[in-house]
Protein backbone atom coordinates (compact mmCIF):
# COMPACT_ATOMS: atom_id res chain seq x y z
CA UNK A 1 0.00 0.00 0.00
CA UNK A 2 1.78 3.14 -1.20
CA UNK A 3 1.90 6.38 0.73
CA UNK A 4 -0.30 8.10 -1.86
CA UNK A 5 -3.19 5.67 -1.44
CA UNK A 6 -6.03 7.31 0.50
CA UNK A 7 -7.10 5.53 3.67
CA UNK A 8 -10.62 6.14 4.98
CA UNK A 9 -11.78 5.15 8.46
CA UNK A 10 -15.37 5.69 9.54
CA UNK A 11 -17.13 6.34 12.82
CA UNK A 12 -20.71 5.30 12.25
CA UNK A 13 -23.87 4.87 14.28
CA UNK A 14 -23.44 1.51 16.00
CA UNK A 15 -20.51 2.70 18.14
CA UNK A 16 -17.94 0.36 16.59
CA UNK A 17 -14.88 0.58 18.79
CA UNK A 18 -12.39 -0.41 16.18
CA UNK A 19 -11.14 2.29 13.89
CA UNK A 20 -12.04 5.97 13.88
CA UNK A 21 -13.41 5.74 17.40
CA UNK A 22 -10.16 6.04 19.17
CA UNK A 23 -6.52 5.98 18.50
CA UNK A 24 -3.39 8.01 18.71
CA UNK A 25 -0.63 8.97 16.30
CA UNK A 26 1.47 6.07 15.12
CA UNK A 27 3.92 5.60 12.30
CA UNK A 28 3.44 2.84 9.74
CA UNK A 29 6.03 2.71 6.98
CA UNK A 30 5.52 6.00 5.10
CA UNK A 31 2.15 6.74 6.70
CA UNK A 32 1.40 8.75 9.76
CA UNK A 33 -2.01 7.53 10.88
CA UNK A 34 -4.07 9.50 13.37
CA UNK A 35 -7.17 8.48 15.20
CA UNK A 36 -9.50 10.93 16.83
CA UNK A 37 -9.77 9.77 20.44
CA UNK A 38 -13.53 10.39 20.31
CA UNK A 39 -16.55 8.65 18.84
CA UNK A 40 -18.23 11.08 16.44
CA UNK A 41 -21.29 9.74 14.68
CA UNK A 42 -21.15 10.07 10.92
CA UNK A 43 -17.51 11.13 10.66
CA UNK A 44 -14.85 10.05 8.17
CA UNK A 45 -11.12 10.23 8.74
CA UNK A 46 -9.07 10.59 5.55
CA UNK A 47 -5.38 9.69 5.71
CA UNK A 48 -3.06 10.29 2.79
CA UNK A 49 0.70 10.36 3.07
CA UNK A 50 1.50 12.38 6.20
CA UNK A 51 -1.79 14.30 6.11
CA UNK A 52 -4.94 13.59 8.10
CA UNK A 53 -8.33 15.26 7.80
CA UNK A 54 -11.60 14.58 9.57
CA UNK A 55 -14.88 15.17 7.72
CA UNK A 56 -18.15 15.56 9.61
CA UNK A 57 -21.50 17.30 9.50
CA UNK A 58 -21.49 20.82 10.98
CA UNK A 59 -23.68 21.11 14.09
CA UNK A 60 -27.39 21.72 13.53
CA UNK A 61 -28.45 24.82 15.53
CA UNK A 62 -31.98 23.41 15.90
CA UNK A 63 -30.62 20.46 17.92
CA UNK A 64 -29.27 22.74 20.64
CA UNK A 65 -32.72 22.77 22.27
CA UNK A 66 -32.61 18.98 22.73
CA UNK A 67 -28.93 18.11 22.92
CA UNK A 68 -27.26 21.27 24.15
CA UNK A 69 -24.63 23.26 22.31
CA UNK A 70 -22.37 21.20 20.04
CA UNK A 71 -18.78 21.88 19.12
CA UNK A 72 -18.20 23.77 15.91
CA UNK A 73 -15.88 22.27 13.31
CA UNK A 74 -13.25 24.80 14.37
CA UNK A 75 -13.56 23.70 17.99
CA UNK A 76 -13.27 20.04 16.95
CA UNK A 77 -10.14 20.90 14.97
CA UNK A 78 -8.56 22.57 17.98
CA UNK A 79 -9.54 19.74 20.32
CA UNK A 80 -8.22 16.99 18.04
CA UNK A 81 -5.20 18.85 16.62
CA UNK A 82 -6.07 18.01 13.02
CA UNK A 83 -8.00 19.52 10.14
CA UNK A 84 -11.79 19.17 10.39
CA UNK A 85 -13.92 20.00 7.34
CA UNK A 86 -17.62 19.73 6.42
CA UNK A 87 -18.61 16.29 5.17
CA UNK A 88 -19.92 17.81 1.92
CA UNK A 89 -16.32 18.71 1.02
CA UNK A 90 -15.17 15.09 1.17
CA UNK A 91 -13.78 13.99 -2.20
CA UNK A 92 -11.31 11.41 -3.50
CA UNK A 93 -9.02 11.40 -6.50
CA UNK A 94 -8.40 7.65 -6.40
CA UNK A 95 -9.87 4.45 -5.00
CA UNK A 96 -9.43 4.34 -1.21
CA UNK A 97 -8.64 1.50 1.15
CA UNK A 98 -10.81 1.12 4.21
CA UNK A 99 -11.90 -1.21 6.96
CA UNK A 100 -15.52 -2.33 7.33
CA UNK A 101 -17.81 -1.17 10.14
CA UNK A 102 -19.94 -3.54 12.18
CA UNK A 103 -23.37 -2.21 11.28
CA UNK A 104 -25.21 -2.21 7.96
CA UNK A 105 -26.22 1.46 8.19
CA UNK A 106 -22.64 2.69 8.35
CA UNK A 107 -21.53 0.23 5.67
CA UNK A 108 -24.18 1.52 3.26
CA UNK A 109 -23.25 5.12 4.03
CA UNK A 110 -19.57 4.39 3.37
CA UNK A 111 -20.37 2.59 0.11
CA UNK A 112 -22.19 5.66 -1.20
CA UNK A 113 -19.45 8.09 -0.18
CA UNK A 114 -16.49 5.97 -1.28
CA UNK A 115 -18.13 4.50 -4.39
CA UNK A 116 -16.80 1.04 -3.61
CA UNK A 117 -18.18 -2.08 -1.88
CA UNK A 118 -18.09 -2.09 1.92
CA UNK A 119 -19.40 -5.20 3.70
CA UNK A 120 -20.56 -4.83 7.27
CA UNK A 121 -18.66 -7.24 9.56
CA UNK A 122 -16.47 -8.17 6.58
CA UNK A 123 -13.18 -7.92 8.45
CA UNK A 124 -12.33 -11.63 8.33
CA UNK A 125 -12.67 -11.69 4.51
CA UNK A 126 -10.52 -8.65 3.67
CA UNK A 127 -8.08 -9.03 0.78
CA UNK A 128 -5.54 -6.89 -1.04
CA UNK A 129 -4.80 -3.36 0.20
CA UNK A 130 -7.68 -3.51 2.71
CA UNK A 131 -6.08 -6.59 4.26
CA UNK A 132 -2.70 -4.84 4.36
CA UNK A 133 -4.28 -1.90 6.19
CA UNK A 134 -5.80 -4.30 8.72
CA UNK A 135 -2.38 -5.87 9.32
CA UNK A 136 -0.82 -2.44 9.87
CA UNK A 137 -3.49 -1.51 12.40
CA UNK A 138 -3.02 -4.84 14.18
CA UNK A 139 0.74 -4.32 14.40
CA UNK A 140 0.18 -0.94 16.00
CA UNK A 141 -2.46 -2.11 18.47
CA UNK A 142 -0.84 -5.33 19.63
CA UNK A 143 1.29 -3.44 22.16
CA UNK A 144 0.06 -0.69 24.47
CA UNK A 145 1.87 2.61 24.97
CA UNK A 146 2.12 4.64 28.18
CA UNK A 147 -1.07 6.60 27.51
CA UNK A 148 -3.02 3.44 26.76
CA UNK A 149 -1.82 1.76 29.96
CA UNK A 150 -3.04 4.71 32.02
CA UNK A 151 -6.48 4.44 30.43
CA UNK A 152 -6.55 0.66 30.77
CA UNK A 153 -5.67 0.98 34.44
CA UNK A 154 -8.56 3.40 34.98
CA UNK A 155 -10.91 0.93 33.31
CA UNK A 156 -9.56 -2.00 35.34
CA UNK A 157 -9.66 -0.21 38.67
CA UNK A 158 -13.20 1.05 38.11
CA UNK A 159 -14.30 -2.41 37.03
CA UNK A 160 -12.66 -4.00 40.06
CA UNK A 161 -14.64 -1.58 42.23
CA UNK A 162 -17.79 -2.79 40.46
CA UNK A 163 -16.99 -6.38 41.44
CA UNK A 164 -16.51 -5.38 45.04
CA UNK A 165 -19.86 -3.58 44.88
CA UNK A 166 -21.45 -6.71 43.44
CA UNK A 167 -20.12 -8.84 46.26
CA UNK A 168 -21.44 -6.40 48.86
CA UNK A 169 -24.83 -6.19 47.11
CA UNK A 170 -25.22 -9.99 47.10
CA UNK A 171 -25.77 -10.08 50.86
CA UNK A 172 -29.25 -8.61 50.73
CA UNK A 173 -30.15 -9.32 47.11
CA UNK A 174 -32.88 -11.68 46.00
CA UNK A 175 -32.25 -11.57 42.26
CA UNK A 176 -29.36 -11.54 39.81
CA UNK A 177 -30.69 -8.23 38.49
CA UNK A 178 -30.08 -6.50 41.83
CA UNK A 179 -26.44 -7.51 41.81
CA UNK A 180 -26.04 -6.56 38.18
CA UNK A 181 -27.63 -3.17 38.88
CA UNK A 182 -25.19 -2.54 41.71
CA UNK A 183 -22.26 -3.43 39.48
CA UNK A 184 -23.39 -1.30 36.55
CA UNK A 185 -24.07 1.57 38.95
CA UNK A 186 -20.55 1.27 40.29
CA UNK A 187 -19.21 1.48 36.74
CA UNK A 188 -21.12 4.73 36.21
CA UNK A 189 -19.83 6.11 39.50
CA UNK A 190 -16.28 5.37 38.32
CA UNK A 191 -16.90 7.32 35.10
CA UNK A 192 -17.15 4.16 32.98
CA UNK A 193 -19.79 2.64 30.77
CA UNK A 194 -20.26 -1.12 30.28
CA UNK A 195 -17.67 -2.35 27.79
CA UNK A 196 -19.95 -5.27 26.85
CA UNK A 197 -23.22 -6.83 28.00
CA UNK A 198 -22.56 -7.83 31.63
CA UNK A 199 -22.82 -11.50 32.60
CA UNK A 200 -24.30 -11.85 36.10
CA UNK A 201 -25.74 -15.31 36.52
CA UNK A 202 -26.06 -18.37 38.73
CA UNK A 203 -26.03 -20.40 35.52
CA UNK A 204 -22.28 -20.21 35.13
CA UNK A 205 -22.25 -23.13 32.70
CA UNK A 206 -23.64 -20.73 30.06
CA UNK A 207 -20.46 -19.00 28.96
CA UNK A 208 -22.11 -15.82 27.64
CA UNK A 209 -25.32 -15.73 29.69
CA UNK A 210 -26.65 -12.23 28.99
CA UNK A 211 -29.89 -12.61 30.96
CA UNK A 212 -29.83 -11.78 34.66
CA UNK A 213 -33.41 -12.61 35.61
CA UNK A 214 -32.86 -15.51 37.98
CA UNK A 215 -33.50 -15.72 41.71
CA UNK A 216 -30.60 -16.03 44.14
CA UNK A 217 -30.70 -19.04 46.42
CA UNK A 218 -28.39 -20.28 49.15
CA UNK A 219 -25.89 -22.81 47.86
CA UNK A 220 -25.56 -21.25 44.42
CA UNK A 221 -22.47 -19.71 42.88
CA UNK A 222 -22.84 -16.35 41.16
CA UNK A 223 -20.58 -15.82 38.14
CA UNK A 224 -20.05 -12.16 37.22
CA UNK A 225 -18.21 -11.20 34.05
CA UNK A 226 -18.37 -7.40 34.15
CA UNK A 227 -16.01 -4.79 32.74
CA UNK A 228 -16.23 -1.12 31.88
CA UNK A 229 -14.68 1.18 29.34
CA UNK A 230 -13.41 4.73 29.65
CA UNK A 231 -14.67 7.48 27.36
CA UNK A 232 -11.79 6.94 24.96
CA UNK A 233 -12.79 3.30 24.60
CA UNK A 234 -10.15 1.38 26.56
CA UNK A 235 -11.69 -1.69 28.17
CA UNK A 236 -11.52 -3.94 31.19
CA UNK A 237 -12.77 -7.53 31.26
CA UNK A 238 -12.98 -9.11 34.73
CA UNK A 239 -14.74 -12.24 35.95
CA UNK A 240 -15.22 -13.34 39.53
CA UNK A 241 -17.33 -16.14 40.99
CA UNK A 242 -18.65 -16.13 44.54
CA UNK A 243 -21.16 -17.98 46.73
CA UNK A 244 -24.59 -16.41 47.14
CA UNK A 245 -24.82 -17.32 50.83
CA UNK A 246 -21.34 -15.96 51.61
CA UNK A 247 -19.41 -19.20 52.02
CA UNK A 248 -18.17 -21.79 49.54
CA UNK A 249 -19.33 -25.36 50.11
CA UNK A 250 -16.54 -27.96 50.36
CA UNK A 251 -17.01 -29.02 46.74
CA UNK A 252 -17.23 -25.42 45.51
CA UNK A 253 -14.12 -24.58 47.50
CA UNK A 254 -12.15 -27.47 46.01
CA UNK A 255 -12.99 -26.63 42.39
CA UNK A 256 -12.59 -22.89 42.91
CA UNK A 257 -9.15 -23.36 44.42
CA UNK A 258 -8.15 -25.58 41.51
CA UNK A 259 -9.19 -22.89 38.99
CA UNK A 260 -7.44 -20.20 41.02
CA UNK A 261 -4.20 -22.18 41.20
CA UNK A 262 -4.25 -22.69 37.43
CA UNK A 263 -4.89 -18.99 36.89
CA UNK A 264 -2.07 -17.91 39.20
CA UNK A 265 0.43 -20.08 37.35
CA UNK A 266 -0.79 -18.91 33.96
CA UNK A 267 -0.48 -15.26 34.97
CA UNK A 268 3.05 -15.87 36.20
CA UNK A 269 3.84 -17.46 32.83
CA UNK A 270 2.59 -14.47 30.79
CA UNK A 271 6.01 -13.11 29.84
CA UNK A 272 7.71 -11.89 26.66
CA UNK A 273 8.72 -14.75 24.38
CA UNK A 274 6.10 -17.18 25.70
CA UNK A 275 3.80 -18.79 23.14
CA UNK A 276 0.25 -18.12 24.34
CA UNK A 277 -0.92 -21.44 22.88
CA UNK A 278 1.63 -23.24 25.05
CA UNK A 279 0.46 -21.19 28.04
CA UNK A 280 -3.08 -22.38 27.32
CA UNK A 281 -2.05 -26.02 26.98
CA UNK A 282 -0.06 -25.84 30.22
CA UNK A 283 -3.12 -24.43 31.99
CA UNK A 284 -5.32 -27.14 30.48
CA UNK A 285 -2.90 -29.85 31.66
CA UNK A 286 -2.81 -28.39 35.16
CA UNK A 287 -6.60 -28.26 35.24
CA UNK A 288 -6.73 -31.88 34.15
CA UNK A 289 -4.32 -32.88 36.92
CA UNK A 290 -6.44 -31.05 39.51
CA UNK A 291 -9.60 -32.77 38.31
CA UNK A 292 -7.85 -36.12 38.56
CA UNK A 293 -6.97 -35.27 42.16
CA UNK A 294 -10.66 -34.47 42.77
CA UNK A 295 -11.70 -37.80 41.22
CA UNK A 296 -13.63 -36.20 38.35
CA UNK A 297 -11.16 -37.25 35.66
CA UNK A 298 -9.01 -40.35 35.45
CA UNK A 299 -6.12 -41.49 33.30
CA UNK A 300 -2.93 -39.81 32.19
CA UNK A 301 -2.72 -36.06 31.62
CA UNK A 302 -1.61 -36.68 28.04
CA UNK A 303 -4.68 -38.77 27.32
CA UNK A 304 -7.01 -36.24 28.95
CA UNK A 305 -5.67 -33.43 26.77
CA UNK A 306 -5.31 -35.44 23.56
CA UNK A 307 -8.82 -36.90 23.65
CA UNK A 308 -10.42 -33.60 24.65
CA UNK A 309 -11.70 -34.99 27.96
CA UNK A 310 -10.13 -32.09 29.88
CA UNK A 311 -11.77 -29.62 27.50
CA UNK A 312 -15.21 -30.95 28.44
CA UNK A 313 -14.82 -28.96 31.66
CA UNK A 314 -12.54 -26.18 30.34
CA UNK A 315 -14.00 -25.67 26.84
CA UNK A 316 -12.73 -22.19 25.96
CA UNK A 317 -9.31 -20.69 25.41
CA UNK A 318 -7.22 -19.26 28.22
CA UNK A 319 -7.91 -15.70 27.12
CA UNK A 320 -7.74 -13.07 24.38
CA UNK A 321 -6.35 -9.69 23.40
CA UNK A 322 -7.75 -6.69 25.26
CA UNK A 323 -7.48 -2.98 24.51
CA UNK A 324 -9.79 -0.67 22.57
CA UNK A 325 -12.29 -3.49 22.41
CA UNK A 326 -13.01 -6.38 24.74
CA UNK A 327 -12.01 -9.08 22.27
CA UNK A 328 -9.69 -6.61 20.66
CA UNK A 329 -9.60 -6.57 16.85
CA UNK A 330 -11.46 -9.87 16.52
CA UNK A 331 -13.73 -8.10 14.01
CA UNK A 332 -10.72 -8.59 11.69
CA UNK A 333 -10.86 -12.35 12.14
CA UNK A 334 -8.06 -14.60 13.30
CA UNK A 335 -5.43 -12.38 11.66
CA UNK A 336 -5.36 -10.34 14.90
CA UNK A 337 -5.19 -13.10 17.49
CA UNK A 338 -3.15 -15.49 15.36
CA UNK A 339 0.38 -14.79 14.19
CA UNK A 340 1.05 -14.92 10.44
CA UNK A 341 1.22 -18.54 9.33
CA UNK A 342 -0.82 -19.78 12.28
CA UNK A 343 -4.23 -21.30 11.65
CA UNK A 344 -6.94 -22.31 14.05
CA UNK A 345 -6.52 -25.96 15.03
CA UNK A 346 -9.48 -28.37 14.84
CA UNK A 347 -8.16 -30.20 17.92
CA UNK A 348 -10.65 -30.01 20.82
CA UNK A 349 -7.94 -28.69 23.14
CA UNK A 350 -7.11 -25.78 20.82
CA UNK A 351 -10.09 -25.13 18.54
CA UNK A 352 -11.60 -22.36 20.70
CA UNK A 353 -8.31 -20.56 21.37
CA UNK A 354 -8.72 -16.86 20.49
CA UNK A 355 -5.05 -15.93 20.87
CA UNK A 356 -2.13 -17.83 19.36
CA UNK A 357 0.82 -15.47 19.32
CA UNK A 358 4.18 -15.23 21.04
CA UNK A 359 3.71 -12.69 23.81
CA UNK A 360 5.60 -9.42 23.53
CA UNK A 361 6.29 -6.73 26.09
CA UNK A 362 3.31 -4.36 26.51
CA UNK A 363 0.76 -6.77 25.09
CA UNK A 364 -2.46 -6.77 27.11
CA UNK A 365 -4.32 -10.05 27.50
CA UNK A 366 -6.87 -11.77 29.68
CA UNK A 367 -6.09 -14.90 31.68
CA UNK A 368 -9.36 -16.69 32.44
CA UNK A 369 -9.39 -20.43 33.10
CA UNK A 370 -12.64 -22.00 34.20
CA UNK A 371 -14.59 -25.12 35.13
CA UNK A 372 -18.08 -25.71 33.76
CA UNK A 373 -20.65 -28.47 33.68
CA UNK A 374 -22.23 -27.79 30.29
CA UNK A 375 -25.06 -30.26 29.60
CA UNK A 376 -24.36 -30.39 25.86
CA UNK A 377 -20.66 -31.15 26.37
CA UNK A 378 -21.39 -33.76 29.05
CA UNK A 379 -23.90 -35.44 26.74
CA UNK A 380 -21.35 -35.56 23.92
CA UNK A 381 -18.74 -36.92 26.32
CA UNK A 382 -21.06 -39.75 27.33
CA UNK A 383 -21.62 -40.58 23.66
CA UNK A 384 -17.88 -40.74 22.96
CA UNK A 385 -16.53 -43.99 24.39
CA UNK A 386 -12.91 -42.80 24.44
CA UNK A 387 -13.83 -39.68 26.42
CA UNK A 388 -16.49 -41.38 28.58
CA UNK A 389 -13.94 -43.79 30.01
CA UNK A 390 -11.85 -40.86 31.29
CA UNK A 391 -14.65 -39.19 33.27
CA UNK A 392 -16.09 -40.52 36.53
CA UNK A 393 -19.70 -39.41 36.07
CA UNK A 394 -20.74 -40.89 39.42
CA UNK A 395 -18.09 -38.86 41.24
CA UNK A 396 -19.14 -35.79 39.22
CA UNK A 397 -22.58 -35.91 40.85
CA UNK A 398 -20.98 -34.83 44.13
CA UNK A 399 -20.11 -31.52 42.44
CA UNK A 400 -23.66 -30.68 41.34
CA UNK A 401 -23.46 -27.33 43.15
CA UNK A 402 -20.63 -26.23 40.85
CA UNK A 403 -22.30 -25.24 37.59
CA UNK A 404 -19.61 -22.84 36.45
CA UNK A 405 -16.54 -21.05 37.81
CA UNK A 406 -14.41 -18.56 35.90
CA UNK A 407 -11.67 -16.31 37.25
CA UNK A 408 -10.49 -13.66 34.80
CA UNK A 409 -7.87 -10.95 35.14
CA UNK A 410 -6.42 -8.33 32.80
CA UNK A 411 -2.67 -8.76 32.45
CA UNK A 412 -0.07 -6.45 30.94
CA UNK A 413 2.99 -8.35 29.74
CA UNK A 414 5.89 -6.51 31.37
CA UNK A 415 9.60 -6.62 30.67
CA UNK A 416 10.35 -8.22 34.03
CA UNK A 417 7.04 -9.94 34.67
CA UNK A 418 3.26 -9.73 34.35
CA UNK A 419 1.31 -6.79 35.78
CA UNK A 420 -2.28 -7.52 36.79
CA UNK A 421 -4.22 -4.29 36.32
CA UNK A 422 -7.43 -5.87 37.66
CA UNK A 423 -5.88 -6.94 40.97
CA UNK A 424 -8.36 -4.79 42.92
CA UNK A 425 -11.10 -7.37 42.41
CA UNK A 426 -10.86 -9.93 45.25
CA UNK A 427 -10.34 -13.54 44.20
CA UNK A 428 -8.81 -15.36 47.17
CA UNK A 429 -11.41 -17.48 48.96
CA UNK A 430 -10.73 -15.77 52.29
CA UNK A 431 -11.00 -12.29 50.72
CA UNK A 432 -14.30 -13.08 49.03
CA UNK A 433 -15.88 -14.66 52.10
CA UNK A 434 -14.75 -11.77 54.29
CA UNK A 435 -16.21 -9.16 51.93
CA UNK A 436 -19.48 -11.10 51.65
CA UNK A 437 -19.71 -11.28 55.44
CA UNK A 438 -19.49 -7.53 56.08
Amino acid sequence: MGSDVPVVLASGWARPRNFAHNVYPFRSESHFLYFTGAHIEGALLLLQGTEACLFMEPPDPEMELWMGKSRTLEEWSEALSLSVLPLEEFALDSKPVCLPPQDEETAGWMEALLERPVDAQGGPELVGPDSELALQIIRCRLQQDEHAVKQLLLAAEGSAAAHRAGMRATRGAQTETEVRGAMEGALVCAGLSPGYTPIVTTRGEILHAERSDGLLEAGQLLLCDVGGEVREGWNADITRTWPVNGRFSPTQRDVYQAVLDVQRRAIEGARPGVDYAELHLTALRQMAESLVDLGILKGSTDALVETGAASVFFPHGLGHLLGLDVHDMEDLGDRAGYAPGQERSPHPSLSTLRLRRVLQQDMYVTIEPGFYQVPLLLKRAQENQQVRELIDFRRLQAFSDVRGIRIEDDVLVGETGPRVLSAGAPKEISEIEELLAH
